[in-house]
């Protein structure tokens, strides 16, 4: 029997990444929206042309599938006739016919690699690759061996044993009370944020994020737990400690059994994300469409969204999971307005415009407080080494694309101790539109490092600040350093038209590929 995928998402193996640049998409005709390709899949039309029949596919049989209104693409082992989907797809026909009739996997991940496909085009699935049979290894025996951190070195590629970091171990000990998982990384820039842990029932789960790549442990433990646990690093030899408090206090033989790669040490870019559910604490306006959101990550998950990066928010609309990237903020920018104050590790904050017309925005602003929000593992190529002895920092944001400077905000005025100058120039439509312009304010009068330019497309007669779009003329004057050689670095984040027109521009100022950094909003 064909194994069909469900409809979660990512699909293992998918890293969702968000290409720096973004993608470009074409206008749609009339009734070509989303909604109306989800509409379509939920009339019971046969879209695969195979009434309900799922097959598998040879090489030779792809092929034949190549034209627009015959074209079957392979995606990560699966086969989709996505001739019906050609008018509905936001990137183009062309983009599609760029797989037409062969295995799509390489350029998916290039381009849409964030997507929910599987469960997009769920109703287009024509059956699976046909593959060779192969011999499976028996893990049983391995199954048994009690958990100590020794078992073999599985999923390590050759790339990774010649060039990649240390591999890890892991061992355990226990008191009456407690059970101290230790793993020793051999990493010595460990910390918090690189560390996540989701237990539940008796599952355990951690991802140590250890350069370009992730170690799991994975365990179905021996014996239950309570939710509430603690993560320690001693980042001089980087070890990892974490305990847990034990519901009966019995002494436990053996940690637990293996579960799906664990002990494993994998490419990030070769990983699924993993989801867990958080609950809606509160949402207050911010501007007229935009709104503060908390979340409340489960007591039993210890999760950090580094500096710069972003995580994925999953939420089932008529019967389809719809995933969208947002990158969390701290819940302000002045310690002030902080009330209540709320633990840093267990929240997590989001600015987000809310799009009437939109699908996901509407039905997240709906949500009620108490309801639950899947959210993913963060993701990200930022690293916080770049802030290393800066000197001029710059920030160009459009719309939501402030969100990324938020935390990069707070980070460099009271971490960096080289900083001379941040200089903050934030694009909008009208006054309305701007976030947290009281806050921006009182954070530039606050420190003096700060300055803060606000550039409006479509201001009032009453508007005495800049006005217009990203430009040269607004850039070359906006663009200076404190000195002719500091070390300078340009942050960018927007619409994808305005990111890479601002790169452009960029470069055109002579501004190097390592001195700009752009983010996903």
């Amino acid at each position: 029997m064909l194994n069909v995928p469900s409809q979660s998402f990512p699909a293992p193996r998918s890293q969702q990444r968000v290409a720096a640049g973004g993608r470009s998409k074409v206008p749609l005709k009339q009734g070509r929206s989303l909604m109306d390709w989800i509409r379509l899949t939920k009339s019971g039309k046969d879209l695969t042309g195979l009434k309900g029949r799922l097959i598998e596919v040879t090489e030779e049989e792809l092929k034949k599938h190549n034209k627009k209104d015959d074209c079957w693409i392979c995606i990560r082992g699966f086969v989709y006739n996505v001739s019906p989907y050609m008018e509905y797809h936001p990137g183009g026909e062309d983009e599609l016919m760029r797989a037409a009739g062969s295995d799509g996997t390489e350029l998916f991940d290039q381009v849409h690699r964030w997507v929910n496909y599987e469960s997009m085009l769920k109703e287009c699935l024509v059956g699976r690759m046909a593959v060779k049979p192969t011999v499976l290894k028996d893990y049983r025996e391995e199954e048994k061996k009690v958990l100590n951190g020794m078992l073999p070195k599985s999923q390590v590629t050759d790339t990774l044993a010649k060039e990649g970091p240390s591999y890890p171990s892991y061992d355990w000990f226990q008191t009456d009370s407690l059970v101290t998982i230790a793993i020793y990384t051999k990493q010595k820039d460990i910390n918090l944020d690189s560390i996540i842990v989701d237990h539940q029932d008796d599952s355990f789960r951690a991802e140590i994020i250890i350069k370009d790549c992730l170690y799991l442990i994975h365990i179905g433990l021996s014996h239950e737990v309570q939710e509430d646990f603690s993560v320690r690093v001693i980042e001089s030899v980087g070890k990892i400690e974490i305990v847990l408090k034990k519901k009966e206090n019995t002494s436990w033989n053996f940690l637990g059994h293996p579960l799906e790669n664990h002990h494993s040490l994998i490419p990030r870019k070769d990983t699924g994300l993993y989801y867990r559910k958080c609950q809606l604490i509160s949402k207050e306006d911010v501007t007229h469409d935009t709104r503060l959101f908390c979340l409340m990550l489960p007591p039993s998950t210890h999760l950090q969204v580094p500096i710069g990066q972003h995580v994925y928010l999953k939420l089932p609309i008529t019967g389809t999971e719809i995933v969208k990237p947002y990158t969390p903020v701290s819940g302000s920018l002045l310690s002030e307005f902080k009330e209540p104050v709320l633990p840093n590790n267990k929240y997590i904050y989001f600015l987000i415009k809310i799009y009437p017309t939109g699908l996901f925005t509407p039905e997240l602003d709906h949500l009620q407080i108490g309801d639950f929000v899947s959210v993913s593992s963060p993701e990200g190529n930022f690293k916080i080494s770049e802030f290393q002895e800066l000197e001029d920092l710059f920030l160009l944001a459009a719309g939501t694309g402030f969100t990324p400077m938020v935390k990069i905000l707070n980070y460099a005025l009271t971490d960096i101790p080289t900083l001379r100058k941040v200089k903050l120039m934030f694009f909008n439509k009208t006054e309305d539109d701007i976030i947290w312009r009281s806050q921006l304010e009182k954070l530039a009068f606050k420190d003096k490092r700060l300055d803060v330019e606000f550039v409006l497309s479509a201001p009032t007669s009453e508007w005495n600040g800049k006005q217009g779009h990203i430009s040269p003329a607004l850039l070359s004057e906006f663009l200076k350093r404190n000195l002719d050689k500091s070390k300078v670095l340009v942050c960018i984040c927007g619409p994808v038209p305005f990111t890479e027109q601002g790169i452009r521009l960029l470069h055109d100022l002579n501004f190097s590929k390592n001195e700009i950094h752009s983010f996903t909003a």
